[in-house]
């Protein structure tokens, strides 16, 4: 039996050691990070399902400081990018220099990370958009004519502002779809906001232990694909996508109503694959239809368009998703 992650003689004793240490890294977490619960589990999911997540919320919800306790807690190399109007595609993914010998020498940029965060993602132009999106894709840039392998794992962790909407380039539907995740972060509880200040008020520094290692990431990942999935939910997943396609024969009334655009392929598989990995972090050996439900949201809400009626009745495409499901 091949040794999925170190230690482990099979699948199940693998994905009851992913099981743990979900919880460890979320007990450390916790540690300095108040609240957001969802918000961890839907990153993590992505993480182990070899995705991408983008991050929706306004500014002061700890965002940055989510992904960075993230990067320590799992022992994995961090890279921020600011974007900004001005930012270039070189400055991503790096650029050609010539050194003291007159040889042109390649210098990586700060995608060359396991963890990147892409903060204010769509404060920079489509063209430097597209880069890191290719990079996303490819797992790889090429400058010069060479391509140059991004380190593994890999992750990509963008954020937005939705509320501040000039100066931005929002991005287009086709590249927001390379994004397995969008999570929306939302205020704290009232509880919640005041154990927030008492532990940012003081002088004390949160130490956190790094519970994880790029290997055991990477076992996790290919343990996760292998997990088995039933053709019902195979059958429900398709179906639950498909009924975002208001030109689809057997479209439901909410969807002819509300929706221009359905999802898309990628979000059939990006729903089983992560219904696949919240049941193994959740310490079950096969997913359900709750699984699949748990990661629609996040799966499908950046990936259909509501219509203008939608918009003028102020109808949330959560709603739409809820009523579908």
């Amino acid at each position: 039996m091949e040794k999925f992650v170190a230690g482990c003689q099979n699948e199940v004793e693998a994905l009851h050691l992913l099981s743990e240490r979900y919880k460890a890294v979320r007990a450390e977490i916790a540690k300095r990070i108040v609240g957001q619960d969802e918000v961890v589990e839907s990153i993590l999911v992505s993480i182990f399902s070899r995705g991408h997540a983008l991050l929706v919320g306004v500014p002061g919800l700890a965002k940055t400081l989510l992904v960075q306790t993230l990067a320590q807690v799992m022992d994995l190399s961090f890279s921020r990018i600011q974007f900004t109007p001005d930012l270039m595609p070189s400055d991503i993914t790096g650029s050609e220099i010539l050194d003291h010998d007159r040889n042109y020498k390649f210098l990586k940029g700060p995608v060359f990370a396991n963890m990147v965060l892409a903060d204010e993602i769509n404060r920079t132009p489509p063209k430097t958009q597209a880069a890191l999106l290719e990079a996303m894709q490819e797992k790889s840039v090429t400058v010069g004519g060479t391509t140059y392998r991004l380190p593994e794992p890999f992750f990509v962790l963008a954020t937005q502002n939705p509320i501040e909407q000039e100066g931005t380039y929002p991005l287009p539907e086709a590249q927001l779809d390379r994004f397995m995740f969008q999570v929306s972060l939302d205020y704290p509880r009232l509880e919640e906001e005041i154990d927030i200040v008492k532990a940012t008020t003081l002088d004390r520094e949160v130490k956190l232990s790094a519970l994880m290692t790029e290997a055991e990431i990477a076992g996790f990942q290919h343990l996760i694909r292998m997990i088995p999935v039933p053709d019902s939910l195979y059958e429900y997943a398709v179906r639950l996508v498909a009924s975002t396609r208001p030109g689809s024969g057997n479209a439901p009334e909410i969807t002819r109503r509300y929706i221009s655009w359905g999802a898309g392929p990628r979000a059939s598989q990006y729903l089983i694959i992560g219904a696949k990995c919240h049941a193994a972090l959740h310490g079950k050996l096969s997913p359900d239809k709750e699984d699949v439900k748990a990661v629609a949201l996040a799966t499908l809400r950046h990936r259909v368009v509501k219509n203008y009626k939608a918009e003028a009745e102020g109808i949330h495409i959560d709603e739409i998703l809820s009523g579908l499901m």
